[in-house]
C-alpha cells in the first residue's frame, strides 16, 4: 500500500500520523535500466546501417524519440511527487498537502468532530474519501486506485474513532 502509518497500530496510540503517497511502478534506479535497454533496442537495427548515410537520417528521429520517452517519464515523475501528511493529536487533526510545485496545501480541525466519509460514486474518483471537520470538507488519498481508497476508508474509520 503506499501509504505508512507511525505509530503501527493507530489504534492503541492517541498520537499518530499517516503518509500517503502515489504508486510507482517504475523506480528511479529502474528508470536508468529501461532507458538503457531501450537505446540497445533502438540502436541494435541501427547497426546495420553504420557508415552509411542513412545512418545519418536515421539518428535524429532516434534522438528525437529518446528525448522524448526521457522528458515524458521525468514530467510523469514531477507530477507524482505528492505527499498527504495527516497527524492526529488528542485534541487536533492537521492534514498537509504538498504539491508537485512545492505548494503546500493545510487543513486543521479538532480531533472530536472530524469524521471520515466515503462517496462511492458522487466524487469524482471512485470510492471518494473526504474529511469533514470544522467548516471544511477536504479530500485524502485521490491518487490511490479504488481498492486502496476502500481499505484507507476502513483503516481511517478506525484510527478516528473516538
Amino acid at each position: 500500500m503506499p501509504y505508512e502509518w507511525s505509530p503501527e497500530s493507530p489504534q492503541d496510540h492517541p498520537d499518530w500520523s499517516l503518509a500517503l503517497w502515489p504508486y510507482r511502478s517504475l523506480l528511479r534506479r529502474d528508470f536508468v535500466f529501461f532507458m538503457g535497454a531501450t537505446a540497445a533496442i533502438i540502436s541494435l537495427p541501427m547497426l546495420t546501417v553504420l557508415g552509411t548515410a542513412v545512418l545519418w537520417a536515421l539518428l535524429p528521429f532516434f534522438a528525437i524519440m529518446f528525448g522524448g520517452l526521457w522528458y515524458a517519464l521525468n514530467l510523469s515523475y514531477r507530477r507524482g511527487e505528492v505527499l498527504e501528511e495527516l497527524h492526529v493529536t488528542s485534541d487536533t487533526a492537521h492534514l498537509t498537502r504538498h504539491n508537485p510545485k512545492g505548494q503546500r496545501q493545510t487543513w486543521k480541525a479538532n480531533r472530536y468532530w472530524v469524521s471520515v466519509h466515503l462517496h462511492p460514486k458522487g466524487g469524482p474518483v471512485e470510492n471518494y474519501i473526504t474529511l469533514r471537520g470544522g467548516d471544511r470538507e477536504v479530500e485524502i488519498g485521490s491518487f490511490l486506485d479504488a481498492a486502496e481508497r476502500l481499505a484507507l476508508y476502513d483503516d481511517l474509520k478506525r484510527a478516528l474513532r473516538p
